[in-house]
């Protein structure tokens, strides 16, 4: 256990660093109001003196000490906190260097007072388009801005006008405003020395007033608080183990009690929510592992977290190897499982899966706030069904006794094969076959030797057709065959062949003939299949009445 796995560490902890924040923003902000007055107190004494160098320099302007202003201006670079000193003209560039002024001057006396210098140099203190200029220039008031020094320290510098008065005007006329320009830089670092130790001094209260408030709330907390919930803290530690019916003592009334009591109601809650729980879970395993549908869920992190027998026996997988695979695979094709989890009607979806149809439904699970929770596959085994439904649907279109089609069959197919035919112009040819002497079987030899001659006869005749031929029963010792897209003479053929098959037979010693008549569309212009199924039957007659045991062809 860490130092800060207990409450009252924690609360300590808590308060501490409320406390400290709030002593630290205490601390900030006192210094940040102390370096701002520092500053703005530097800023003042600042203007004052460069106020006062500017009325210095008018004084010795206006008694015509030009050279003892320049003077001047180099003496005051020369005191410590002074980083820079500087005049300028109007127009940026520093005075007292060039015999510029001088000229103008001795110009507008007419007259030549003033000598120029022998050196004549020219500085630029305030390139073109410099803002502190111009902002000087357009508000004609002292500017401040704080800057650094070449050697990284900070600098304040003051631009202050001077003044073009009446008694400037003999000189230097009336047309500007403005006669120049101070330029006074200093060094902060005095007033930096300053915020720093009101900054120390700042943080070494804050630092003991931390230390005391902390060692007496942690005093305060261990006897009021800590004490109170240790004893709570062992009593639920016993619930906590499993014991439900065990109940925390009671003492005083306070929020400690409280909780406890709280504590107690919630537990007999738990203790029978508990039980609840346990009855239904039981039921509901018995429920899923009993199921005959196979069940796979997942989580929201898309991990398999449930599989119950009936999926392992259906999908023929271990539990470990559906959980290893995922979800995807759970039916070997990710992409069937996806098509499955984006269906909007979410309807059971059949699938031939290892020789078995199961009917699987899947879906994604999502809460009330729209959030996936997992995914869910259900599986059916539907094989008996989908077999059942096959042998149905055979009863249903063939004969019970032969295997052939049967006459529904026959009418609905033949009635789609001439509509197709007629509708694309291809040939249609049908055979109408009839056992001779059919009758005579069943008189001579019975009807259950009548039935095994019909059954190895509808044997024979469907291998005497293709693939895409129809065999089917008309009816008693009768079958028709539908040929699609055969012309006459390939019926003929079909026909032929057949006839000798049947003739070849021999059926417990007993030979079987047949008669065939054949009609072919669009040899018979038929606009029926009745009428197409006439005109073979009509063949068929001329057959029997030729000899049996031969094939006609109907004509026009």
């Amino acid at each position: 256990m860490t130092i800060f796995d207990r409450v009252g560490h924690k609360i300590m902890a808590v308060i501490s660093v409320v406390v400290s924040i709030g002593l630290v923003l205490v601390g900030v902000y006192y210094t940040i109001e102390q370096e701002r007055t520092v500053l703005a107190q530097n800023e003042r004494t600042m203007l004052t003196l460069t106020e006062s160098v500017s009325m210095g320099l008018q004084t010795v302007m206006l008694a015509g000490y030009a050279d003892i202003a320049h003077e001047f201006a180099n003496r005051l670079k020369k005191v410590p906190e002074v980083a820079d000193f500087q005049i300028a003209r109007i127009d940026g560039t520093e005075a007292f260097l060039d015999n510029k002024t001088i000229i103008d001057v001795n110009q507008r006396r007419g007259e030549e007072n003033f000598l120029l210098r022998e050196k004549s140099s020219r500085s630029v203190i305030f390139p073109a388009g410099d803002t502190v200029l111009a902002e000087v220039l357009a508000k004609k008031k002292p500017i401040a801005h704080y800057g650094t020094s070449e050697d990284g320290k900070r600098t304040l510098t003051f631009v202050a006008p001077i003044f073009n008065g009446e008694l400037c005007y003999k000189c230097h006329g009336k047309a500007e405003p403005l006669r120049g320009l101070i330029k006074l830089t200093t060094s902060l670092t005095a007033a930096e020395r300053d915020i720093l130790a009101g900054r120390q001094q700042a943080l070494i209260v804050v630092g003991i007033l931390l230390i005391f408030i902390v060692m007496f709330t942690g005093y305060m907390i261990g006897r009021a608080v800590i004490a109170p919930l240790k004893n709570v803290t062992a009593a639920m530690s016993r619930v906590t183990g499993g014991d439900f019916s065990h109940r925390v003592p009671l003492e005083g009334k306070d929020e400690i009690s409280q909780m406890a009591e709280s504590f107690n109601v919630m537990t007999g809650e738990l203790e029978r929510t508990y039980t609840d729980l346990r009855s239904e879970q039981d039921k509901l395993h018995t429920i899923i592992s009993s199921a005959a549908e196979g069940m796979v869920v997942t989580d929201a992190g898309g991990a398999v977290v449930l599989v119950n027998p009936a999926a392992t026996r259906l999908l023929d997988k271990t539990v470990d190897q559906i959980r290893s695979e995922g979800f995807a695979n759970v039916l070997d094709d990710p992409g069937t499982m996806s098509s499955l989890l984006n269906k909007s009607d979410h309807t059971p979806h059949l699938i031939l899966y290892k020789e078995r149809a199961l009917n699987v439904y899947a879906a994604t699970i999502h809460n009330g706030s729209g959030n996936v929770m997992g995914s869910a596959a259900l599986m059916r085994d539907v094989t008996a069904e989908k077999r059942l439904e096959e042998e149905l649907r055979k009863l249903s279109t063939t004969d019970g006794l032969t295997g052939l089609y049967n006459r529904r069959f026959l009418d609905q197919t033949l009635e789609s094969e001439l509509s197709r035919a007629v509708r694309y112009q291809l040939p249609l040819s049908v055979l109408m076959c009839d056992i001779d002497h059919f009758k005579r079987f069943n008189d001579t030899h019975g009807h259950d030797m009548g039935d095994r001659v019909l059954k190895i006869v509808a044997g024979t005749f469907r291998g005497a057709l293709r693939n895409n031929d129809f065999a089917c029963r008309y009816g008693g010792e009768e079958f028709l065959a539908i040929l699609p897209n055969t012309a006459k003479a390939g019926g003929y053929n079909v026909a032929e062949r057949f006839r000798q098959d049947v003739e070849r037979l021999d059926i417990e010693g007993l030979k079987v003939t047949m008669s065939i008549g054949v009609a072919t569309f669009p040899q018979i212009p038929a606009s029926t299949s009745a009428q197409l199924v006439e005109a073979a039957d009509g063949a068929l007659y001329e057959a029997k009445n030729s000899g049996r045991n031969r094939v006609r062809i109907a004509e026009t």
